[in-house]
């Protein structure tokens, strides 16, 4: 049976998970679902997870993505904002999209560069994530080689 992927509704806030998914399987996932849609994903060793933020989330993203960036123009640093991009790496089989993140010691790096083979380019410098859903996966950051994850909690 082939999932339709297109088919599954995941409502704002709420999440979806899936089991047992290869990592080919995610890949074409990852086509399906597109690069202009709402929701989120993260993959680890098999596992899924398709999450669709709420209006509140956007709202604190955006709100602390500006900081950010007020923050390292004041600072009078070089900065690539990569907003949520999809990081991967098959031989470790996982894979996020963060909230939002930053290039900044590694900015160089990446400079011109239209797609990113985190096996051999550098994960993003600065992560953000906003917690509302408690879904900021801190442990596949760790394993990708994220050295820092900044995480706004609801309270």
């Amino acid at each position: 049976m082939l999932l339709e992927v297109k088919k599954i509704i995941v409502p704002p806030g709420q999440t979806v998970i899936l089991h047992d998914i290869s990592w080919d399987e995610f890949e074409a996932i990852l086509v399906d679902l597109g690069e202009s849609r709402g929701s989120r994903i993260a993959y680890d060793q098999g596992k899924l997870e398709i999450m669709t933020p709420l209006p509140e989330h956007e709202v604190n993203k955006i709100y602390v993505s500006n900081f950010v960036e007020i923050l390292l123009e004041e600072l009078d640093l070089e900065f690539c904002p990569l907003g949520s991009t999809t990081f991967k790496n098959q031989s470790m089989l996982k894979g996020i999209e963060p909230d939002s993140c930053f290039y900044i010691q590694n900015e160089a790096a990446i400079r011109g560069k239209n797609r990113l083979d985190l096996t051999i380019d550098p994960p993003p410098d600065l992560v953000l994530e906003i917690d509302l859903t408690n879904r900021s996966h801190p442990e596949i950051y760790q394993s990708l080689g994220v050295p820092e994850l900044w995480r706004s909690e609801k309270n």
